[in-house]
């Protein structure tokens, strides 16, 4: 089992954990930016990672995450698993699954997301399984920046969990103090 030292020690290593001002994916601003896509360059990092979450669940089906930042984090934790991965993309501005993706009805199903901040991408993907018929039995982030106060209304696990400040764009203090902004996120918010 990681210890939160040794996962913190993981993120700073991987040069996930970043400092300025960022528009997330969410569109809200924040101090702090978590690139976890950096994880999924070394197997090094996705692996020992990906393992700590998948411990937390059992009895698992299909693994699904929203592209782009969960696709290779869907295959390793499924990997670790021993089960099916499926990943859901946009089209149109709508998630969706595609490429001949599915979920049956019954299956159980984890989604699984990089960060969370909101859990918006998550809760669409939720919704997409459950239109399938399937049951998401759990959610589980590498980073959970709500510092657990985020409810899915299922299990939710995270590798590790930070109380990461953020802000609506229009109450954002780095704004107001005229610094620039950098959008690293994978999509239009």
């Amino acid at each position: 089992m990681l210890t939160r030292e040794k996962v913190i020690e993981i993120l700073t290593e991987a040069g996930v954990l970043q400092t300025g001002h960022f528009c997330l994916t969410s569109g809200r601003h924040s101090a702090n930016y978590m690139q976890c896509a950096k994880i999924f360059q070394y197997t090094k990092y996705a692996e020992p990672l990906c393992a700590a979450l998948a411990e937390k669940f059992d009895h698992i089906d299909v693994v699904i995450g929203p592209a782009i930042g969960a696709i290779q984090m869907a295959y390793e934790v499924s990997r670790q698993l021993k089960t099916k991965n499926v990943f859901a993309e946009r089209k149109d501005g709508v998630m969706t699954l595609r490429r001949g993706f599915t979920i049956e009805k019954g299956q159980r199903v984890l989604v699984v997301e990089d960060v969370v901040t909101t859990g918006g991408s998550v809760r669409e993907v939720m919704d997409i399984v459950k239109s399938c018929g399937g049951d998401v039995v759990g959610v589980g982030a590498i980073v959970d920046r709500t510092g657990g106060k985020i409810d899915f209304g299922v299990p939710f696990s995270a590798v590790l969990s930070m109380d990461i400040e953020s802000f609506e764009a229009e109450e954002c203090p780095l704004c107001k103090k005229g610094l620039p902004i950098d959008k690293p996120g994978s999509r239009n918010a």
